[in-house]
């Protein structure tokens, strides 16, 4: 699934190529991809014609695009969007062909490029949702349904020092602890693996152990693991993770942790180490860094 670089890839192609066009027109060709949009596939096209999008915005996994009609003096509405496993936000010439896995498609009154929402495995999902105060910027809107999701490491309204006194509650392990969306948002299985290895912490380590200095060192590792992801267009494992041009990160090749079992360390030369951890994989160095005693699982 894509985690915060990947989708701020997209929103960053998406804030070029969307930001002040005007929707003419939008077809839904699945159901699926619109099915928290409670009102259904119609109302979901009738509440994007005629609307302006603005600069889209992003939090966590989460990316959404402000609507505006010619009277609203501030948005109200936005189009929220998660991308899943597989979902793409693709921008293009609007006669081109259409994908084989292309779910909603939105058409401009400009007559230039188009937006779709491709997704083969059709885990993702659109829908129109009212803006409200945001929790943790109060000059800020986000939309009402991710309103619980708590602020990415990369915000400047994330709070360090609330993070760290909820990883002392939790009484969890560490990586559990970064892939809760509540008390960090936009963490995935391959950073926190990255983190973790940059901090050189094991990912079973309780959280009630944690230093401050130890969240500390966590969450820059989280922030330069992220810029770095960032910088090459994210992680591409396979060809579903694309930008809005249609084309891949190349941050795999940059990995120091995740996907890379009986490799050797890049700092040590031990090989990583593969865990399950949550019916998916968790890599980790044994030398470099050493299961705890008492370790939260």
């Amino acid at each position: 699934m894509p985690e915060l670089p990947e989708v701020e890839v997209v929103r960053r192609g998406l804030e070029r190529w969307t930001t002040g066009r005007t929707v003419a027109s939008a077809e839904v060709l699945h159901p699926r991809s619109v099915r928290r949009h409670a009102e259904g596939p119609a109302d979901f096209t009738g509440r994007l014609a005629k609307r302006t999008m603005l600069a889209p915005r992003r939090r966590g996994k989460y990316l959404w695009i402000p609507l505006r009609d010619e009277q609203d003096e501030a948005p109200g509405e936005a189009v929220l969007a998660h991308l899943g496993m597989s979902g793409q936000l693709l921008v293009g010439e609007p006669d081109r062909e259409r994908e084989k896995h292309l779910r909603v498609r939105v058409e401009f009154d400009d007559g230039g490029l188009d937006l779709r929402f491709v997704d083969q495995r059709t885990f993702g999902h659109l829908m129109v949702a009212d803006l409200v105060p945001d929790a943790f910027d109060g000059r800020a809107l986000v939309p009402g349904p991710i309103a619980h999701i708590a602020a990415d490491p990369l915000e400047d309204a994330f709070d360090a020092e609330a993070f760290y006194r909820a990883l002392r509650r939790r009484k969890t392990g560490i990586k559990r602890a970064l892939l809760d969306q509540s008390l960090i948002s936009g963490v995935g299985n391959i950073y926190a693996d990255e983190a973790l290895w940059r901090a050189k912490l094991h990912w079973a380590r309780p959280t009630e152990t944690m230093s401050r200095a130890d969240a500390a060192r966590v969450l820059e590792a989280a922030r330069e693991v992220m810029a770095a992801a960032l910088a090459v267009g994210g992680t591409s494992f396979d060809s579903l993770y694309v930008n809005v041009d249609g084309e891949s990160g190349y941050f795999e090749r940059s990995l120091d942790a995740y996907g890379r079992r009986d490799e050797p360390c890049r700092r040590c030369g031990s090989p990583i180490r593969r865990d399950e951890f949550m019916n998916r994989s968790s890599y980790s160095c044994p030398v470099c860094q050493p299961r705890p005693r008492r370790a939260r699982y």
